[in-house]
């Protein structure tokens, strides 16, 4: 961070002495007031945004903007203090005042006119503010949390936007956000910079700089084309002559996240997740963010709730919507960069660009390089150094002893070394006098290893030596580790078009590359280099501008077998299309054809491709791919022949796929006819391979409406598989799907969408059941009585899968993690169930981290949500009494179950409502009603909220389940002028239910009542005076009881120019019968001891300057049998 802003301030430096232009686009932040005077002249209708202080934009139906006369008004009130106003001005000489005589230059008298004048040079400067026409907006906040029970914490913030010409020429734009922010509580991130986004950027009509975050591409190159998310420099030059153009660009970074394709097989109506494996089959894989690309059966698919998929980037997995049906016929393949840390590892990237009329050529070198001196997750001793030396390219070779020397921990589970019959092994140990290892232990399969699991309730799992039996291991893990290499990959290329005539387009490129796979090893680096050509030629036989375009295309690509790209170099199926089986040698491929098109009826190609691999593939494949638009017939058809020989197999693969639409009156009728034929056979034995296969699809569909607005379309398809039995290819099964999608209605007050997909595959074989799915959403908004009742109701239901959530604990600095560890059972071991979620900011200490999961359970997932709002208020105004009494009131009903229950045999339980625990895996129920009367006034201000809560989650511990039923009542009411009373009671079950830990079963009644009287002095300060009655029963156990009395006050003072102060101080008297040392205790005296218990707190916010405040938060807390625990926090921050 210390170099981001270094490298602005020298920025800013080289272009300080620039002349500034002030710009039209202006941005001011003012009071929130009724009416606000934006310009004193009118301002332009094409440009105005309102944003809150937040930066979250206003919508237009808060406000009216008059434009002539530059007035904001407000239409309701809004919950912010200030607002945000970006505008654009008219240009100063449409808005300034022109007359025919200037008033203010007609003297009075003439008398004294009849002087003599001379003229002199003018003594007045003229002042220059460097950087005037930036705009900036944003914070920076440094702050420190010390105490008396945690060391101190260092507390950063940046938040930086600047935009704007430094100059006529020279513009600037940047944007730096860095936060020390607590890891996410249910991800897999494990480091800070991934929430980070910093970038600075000079640029001008003729170049650009870059610093920071940067999408570094090359769509320029056939070879070379690759997408990554790096940070770094990047530097772009044209220089622009008037016969030709050149482009120079160069790049240094740090790589974010390294290239690789995950494929798998779906699953019958597995709508997800999908677990994403990194290339050495690694389980956890941390995904860079936007950088993935999913395909399905070859096609790429749109990433979003309304659209295809959505995926967890923090744990790897993929989710697909229920309006995109998962089938067994799916291919998945999904490439992504996922973040590699066990090397730093550099990019550079640069070269250039030169274009004439005629002629275009590029040259640009890639290298991409890990720092084998600079490992980051590994710590590699000078024997690993020398297993990787030894190993050359074989991974099966980089396996090194797992255990290293480690210094006792209670945040760690640790081994000592012992001698068992002879064999030195490690065993568990948590006594600070041993001598400790850390050691980590890889799963190598039954009777592989030495060790097994015992314990994996612990934060880490804890393993055991077993001994062999007649020299035969015994165990399934082994104190192994896998070693990563370092590697290099670098390339160079030259490329360029040339068009010799109008009709004739020439494109060619060289490329050359060197990747090195273990940096610590010379041996097997003879197969590091590798070059590849590429010539491609299109003539132009017949070019019109209205009538069909013929032209003749001729495509060969050369590649040396150890020539490596960055990224993937042909499409996502291209080894499936052509039957390629780990193909060797230098690649030959050859394409030839024609190309037809018309600029309105369409494109018609045929192509001939030839793909040869010098040692083990020959292969010739026609093409014939067509669009046409004729008149109201639209005719798509994509077909292919595939013919080859390898080594040991010869195939021939036909695969079609067609589709016929006819469009009539806003409605259409078509037909989809899909077909595969693969048939592959050994040389030697002539007979099948598992590879051959067939299938044969048909679809009818019909549609009404405008498929972009309102519309309605059903369909019907049946598909025919068939796979090899008995070294002949016969049907397997067979599939019918019945489908309806649909905008029934579109409007101001209704939105009715309905999607339903049915599937039923039915196998030929007696023995294997029916497989049925059903997909389906609805989705229904409907606005009553002139928007008074609103009601918002979706309902989906789908096929998938439910993980078994493994999890862990890791210590950070205390205040930025959510959970605290009680050891209950005092036997020094961190177990899972003693970790708490923290009551007070010094406790926590942990946050908790989902491990990376393998056993998933087929579920079937109900998931209603209903929200119905009742909202009388334009009653107010109203000439009739009764309405004007229904528009004090206010009442909001929401209803949500989601429901995974186990999924058994063909049967589909729709009812979200329905209640059978047995097969029951996940659940989250909540019906909440708030009702209120006189909401956001002042007199009798009352609300009613009844609230019920249900939550079943499954754990690779067994299952955790949580109810909570409440009652709660909220009064308030202001009087005499300056007194404010607010009383609030509630009624409230507490359950939960533990499968394996006894000890956090428990139901607690709660009874709870509240008042508080406050004195408002003005506007500015109040003070109160509150009581807090609690009574808490454990129903169930060891029957724990709480009566709880609370004494307070508090104060608060606002000066909103100078400074601001709350403070409160807390009494609380515990009478607690039970074991205190239990959950169930620390649940119900939420984090406090038995006895008296006295809290306190204050936080002072000082404005120095318009631009800079000081945060003063202090907090105390004292109890019978622990010492005085202080807590406070110092923070400093400057608004820009």
């Amino acid at each position: 961070m210390k170099i981001a802003i270094g490298f602005i301030c020298l920025l800013m430096s080289f272009c300080a002495v620039a002349q500034e232009q002030a710009s039209n686009y202006k941005t001011k932040k003012v009071a929130v007031r009724d009416t606000i005077l934006v310009d004193s002249v009118s301002i332009n209708s094409s440009k105005f945004v309102l944003k809150t202080k937040n930066n979250v934009i206003i919508d237009t139906s808060f406000y009216n903007i008059d434009f002539s006369k530059a007035i904001l008004t407000f239409k309701k009130p809004i919950e912010t203090d200030s607002v945000t106003i970006e505008y654009l001005k008219y240009p100063e000489f449409i808005t300034r005042k022109y007359f025919q005589l200037d008033d203010k230059i007609i003297v009075e008298n003439t008398d004294n006119m009849q002087r003599l004048y001379k003229l002199s040079q003018s003594t007045l400067t003229k002042n220059f503010t460097p950087f005037d026409g930036l705009t900036t907006s944003g914070s920076i906040s440094r702050g420190v949390t010390i105490g008396n029970n945690q060391n101190s914490v260092l507390n950063s913030e940046l938040d930086l936007q600047i935009s704007g010409k430094l100059s006529d020429k020279v513009s600037l734009r940047a944007s730096i956000q860095d936060a020390n922010i607590p890891l996410q509580e249910s991800g897999y991130s494990q480091r800070l910079d991934e929430f980070d986004q910093v970038f600075i950027e000079l640029f001008s009509d003729s170049w650009n700089v870059r610093a920071g975050d940067i999408d570094l591409e090359n769509s320029t190159s056939y070879f070379g084309r690759f997408s990554k998310r790096v940070q770094g420099l990047l530097v772009n030059v044209n220089l622009d002559k008037e016969e030709s153009k050149t482009n120079l660009f160069a790049a240094g970074a740090l790589v974010r996240g390294q290239f690789t394709t995950s494929q798998f097989l779906a699953q019958e109506g597995n709508q997800g997740p999908y677990k994403l494996r990194g290339p050495n089959n690694e389980l956890f894989v941390l995904i860079v963010s936007g950088s993935e690309t999913v395909y399905v059966n070859g096609l790429p698919i749109v990433r979003g709730e309304s659209n295809d998929y959505i995926i967890d980037y923090n744990a790897g997995e993929i989710i697909f919507n229920s309006t995109f049906p998962i089938t067994s016929e799916m291919r998945i393949t999904v490439d992504y960069q996922f973040s590699e840390r066990n090397f730093s590892r550099f990019t550079a990237f640069g070269g250039g660009n030169y274009e004439t009329e005629k002629l275009k050529l590029g040259v640009s070198v890639y290298s991409e390089v890990d720092s084998k001196n600079q490992p980051l997750q590994q710590n590699l001793s000078a024997e690993q150094i020398q297993i990787l030396s030894n190993a050359g390219d074989d991974q099966d070779l980089m396996f090194a002893p797992s255990g290293t020397p480690e210094t006792y921990s209670e945040n760690r589970i640790l081994y000592k070394k012992e001698l068992i019959s002879g064999v030195e092994a490690f065993v568990f140990s948590n006594n600070p006098d041993d001598e400790l290892f850390s050691v980590k232990f890889r799963l190598v399969g039954d009777n592989q290893g030495d060790y097994v699991l015992i314990n994996s309730n612990s934060i880490s799992k804890i393993y055991e030596y077993v001994e062999p039996i007649s020299g035969v291991p015994q165990g399934n893990y082994a104190a192994i580790v896998q070693l990563i290499a370092p590697t290099k990959l670098q390339l160079a290329i030259v490329n360029g078009t040339y068009k010799p005539t109008d009709k004739t387009d020439i494109y060619f490129e060289a490329a050359g590359s060197k990747n090195d796979l273990n940096l610590f090893s010379d041996l097997d680096d003879s197969n590091n280099d590798g070059f590849a050509g590429k010539l491609r030629v299109k003539h132009n036989i017949i070019k019109t501008d209205s009538l069909w375009n013929l032209s003749a295309i001729v495509d060969a690509d050369m590649i040396q077998q150890n020539f490596k790209t960055v990224q993937r170099l042909y499409y996502a199926e291209f080894n499936r299309d052509w039957n390629l089986d780990q193909p060797l040698g230098n690649q030959n491929l050859l394409t030839t054809g024609f190309e037809l098109v018309h600029p309105k009826k369409g494109f018609a190609s045929y192509k001939f491709e030839h793909l040869n691999y010098s040692e083990n593939f020959n292969g010739n494949k026609h093409n014939v791919f067509a669009n046409l638009n004729l008149n109201k017939l639209n005719v798509f058809t994509n077909s292919s022949v595939l013919n080859n020989k390898a080594s040991n197999t010869t195939s021939t693969f036909l695969r079609t796929f067609n589709r016929v639409t006819y469009s009539f009156n806003k409605q259409w009728i078509g037909t989809k006819l899909a077909a595969e034929n693969n048939e592959q056979r050994s040389t030697t034995t002539d007979s099948l391979t598992p590879l051959s296969q067939k299938f044969k699809s048909y679809q009818v569909f019909y549609g009404v409406g405008d498929s972009t607005k309102v519309f309605a379309e059903v369909g019907y398809k049946h598909r025919i598989n068939d796979s090899l039995r008995f070294n002949k290819v016969v049907k397997v099964n067979s599939s019918n799907t019945y489908y309806i999608k649909s905008k029934i209605i579109q409007n101001t007050e209704t939105d009715l969408g309905v999607y339903i997909n049915y599937r039923n595959l039915k196998s030929v074989e007696a023995n294997i059941e029916d497989e049925q799915s059903l997909n389906s959403r609805l989705n229904y908004n409907q606005q009553l009585f002139k928007q008074i009742v609103q009601w918002n109701t979706i309902f989906e239901t789908n096929a998938g899968s439910l993980p078994q959530q493994d999890f862990t604990y890791v210590r950070v600095e205390p205040g930025q993690g959510a959970y605290t560890w009680i050891d209950y059972n005092n036997n020094g071991i961190q177990e899972l169930n003693e970790f708490e979620v923290a009551q007070f900011q010094d406790q926590g200490e942990y946050i908790r981290v989902l491990l990376p999961n393998q056993v998933f359970v087929k579920t079937h997932q109900n998931r209603l949500s209903q929200t119905l709002t009742f909202n009388p208020q334009q009653w107010s105004a109203s000439d009739s009494k009764s309405k004007q009494f229904w528009s004090h009131f206010y009442n909001q009903a929401s209803y949500l179950i989601d429901r995974k229950i186990k999924r058994e045999g063909n049967s589909f339980d729709l009812n979200p409502f329905a209640s059978s625990d047995e097969n029951q895996l996940a659940l989250n129920k909540s019906v909440r009603n708030v009702l209120f009367f006189n909401r956001g006034k002042q007199h009798y201000t009352t609300s009613y909220t009844f609230l019920t809560n249900t939550s079943r989650t499954l754990l690779s511990i067994g299952f955790q389940e949580s109810k909570l039923k409440s009652h709660q009542l909220n009064f308030n009411h202001k009087f005499a002028t300056s007194w404010l009373v607010n009383l609030k009671s509630s009624l409230e079950k507490n359950e939960s239910l533990s499968e394996n830990f006894a000890s956090r079963n428990y139901i607690i009644d709660e009874v709870r009542f509240q008042p508080k009287l406050s004195y408002l002095f003005n506007e500015n300060a109040r003070f109160d005076v509150f009581y807090q009655y609690t009574s808490k029963d454990n129903t169930v156990g060891n029957m724990e009881t709480l009566l709880q009395n609370n004494y307070g006050v508090s104060f608060t003072y606002n000066n909103a120019q100078k400074v601001a102060l709350t403070g409160e101080i807390n009494f609380f008297d515990n009478t607690f019968d039970g074991n205190a040392n239990t959950p169930v205790s620390y649940q119900m005296l939420e984090g406090l001891q038995p006895g008296k218990n006295f809290t306190w707190s204050l936080l002072a916010q000082k404005k120095l300057t318009t631009f800079l405040d000081l945060n003063l938060n202090y907090f105390g807390r004292k109890t019978e049998t622990s010492k005085t625990i202080h807590t406070g926090t110092v923070q400093l921050k400057a608004y820009f």
